[in-house]
């Protein structure tokens, strides 16, 4: 009886597990930033710097990251149309920095993923 109670309520939550682990279209975006970048509490420096509170931060300026030349002196302060404008092409965007990426084209994609980097404040948290 105790194991048939227990399946029936692990059917049951079943549709809310699904729902919590389904990735909003800026999160799915995001995994392709994954390999070098990382955001939320506790954020691991990577291949490149984590992306807390990028919105309103100056480019090259994540402490004991060890950015390009490049990076460090284009003082760009992130904002929606500079990350869109970087995010399509980052080489042709800012020539010298290191970041592998090709970009990302679609503008409904860079919308999404701006939407998804822009709600983490510098310490992790969401907005």
């Amino acid at each position: 009886m105790r194991l048939t109670l227990m399946i029936f309520m692990a059917v049951a939550l079943l549709p809310f597990a699904a729902a919590a682990q389904e990735k909003t279209p800026g999160e799915k975006s995001f995994q392709k930033c994954v390999p070098c970048h990382s955001v939320g509490a506790s954020p691991a420096k990577k291949l490149g710097p984590p992306l807390n509170g990028l919105e309103g931060r100056t480019s090259g300026t994540i402490e004991g990251y060890n950015y390009s030349e490049a990076n460090k002196a284009a003082k760009i302060v992130w904002s929606e149309a500079t990350f869109k404008a970087y995010i399509k092409d980052p080489k042709a965007s800012m020539p010298g920095n290191k970041m592998l990426f090709a970009g990302v084209k679609d503008e409904a994609e860079i919308r999404e993923l701006w939407g998804y980097l822009s709600q983490f404040k510098a310490d992790g948290s969401k907005k």
